[in-house]
C-alpha cells in the first residue's frame, strides 16, 4: 500500500512546525520531509536534518532534472522540496508531510495530484500579530510585511482541502493527525 502525502501551510508565526512537531511525536511512522537550500548553514544547523545544503550549481542540476516537487528563489538563496525522497517512502508505504508556502503548494499539487492540503489559520490576524510581536526576533516593521503577506494566504485558504485554526495548539494537533490519517474527516 502506498503512503500519502500531507501538505501543511499557513502564514508566518501560525503554529505550523509546532503542530507538525506533536503529530511526529504522536506518529513516529509519519515522515516529514526536509527541504533542500542554497543558503549557508547557520550556527548549529545540521545537513539532511534542518535542510539539505546544497551548491547552486547542484541546486540547478536537480532543478533542471525535475528533481524538486516545488521549489522558490527567495532573498537570493533557492529552497525546494527533492522529490526522490518524498516518492521513495510513499512507495514504501511510509505517510509524508511537507511544510511549505502558499507557491510551494501550488506546485506540488500540479506535480503530485494526489497529495493532500492542510491550511493552517491563525484565529485573528490580532492573534496572529501578537504571536509574531511575543517572538521578538523581529521589529514591527517585518511584522507588519508578515502580516499583510498573512491576508493574502488566508485569502488563498480555500484552495485548500482542510483547514484547522489553531487556536487550541492540542486541539490543532488531534485535527492535524486525524486528518492525516483519516482525510475524510471534517475539520
Amino acid at each position: 500500500m502506498a503512503g500519502s502525502v500531507t501538505v501543511v501551510a499557513g502564514p508566518s508565526g501560525v503554529g505550523k512546525g509546532t503542530l507538525i512537531r506533536r503529530v511526529l511525536a504522536s506518529d513516529t511512522d509519519l515522515w516529514l520531509s526536509v527541504s533542500a537550500t542554497t543558503r549557508a548553514p547557520r550556527p548549529g544547523e545540521v545537513d539532511g536534518v534542518d535542510y539539505v545544503f546544497l551548491s547552486a550549481e547542484d541546486f540547478d542540476n536537480l532543478r533542471e532534472a525535475g528533481g524538486f516537487l516545488e521549489w522558490a528563489e527567495f532573498a537570493g538563496n533557492c529552497y525546494g522540496t527533492p522529490a526522490a525522497p518524498v516518492t521513495d517512502r510513499i512507495s514504501r508505504g511510509v505517510d509524508v508531510i511537507l511544510e511549505i508556502d502558499l507557491q510551494g503548494v501550488r506546485q506540488v499539487r500540479a506535480n503530485l495530484p494526489a497529495a493532500r492540503t492542510v491550511f493552517i489559520s491563525p484565529p485573528s490576524i490580532d492573534a496572529l500579530g501578537s504571536r509574531l510581536a511575543s517572538r521578538g526576533t523581529e521589529d514591527p516593521a517585518a511584522i507588519e510585511r508578515r502580516l499583510a503577506a498573512a491576508q493574502d494566504e488566508l485569502a488563498a485558504a480555500g484552495e485548500f482541502d482542510c483547514v484547522i485554526v489553531n487556536d487550541d495548539v492540542e486541539v490543532a494537533a488531534n485535527q492535524l493527525l486525524a486528518w492525516v490519517h483519516n482525510p475524510a474527516n471534517e475539520h
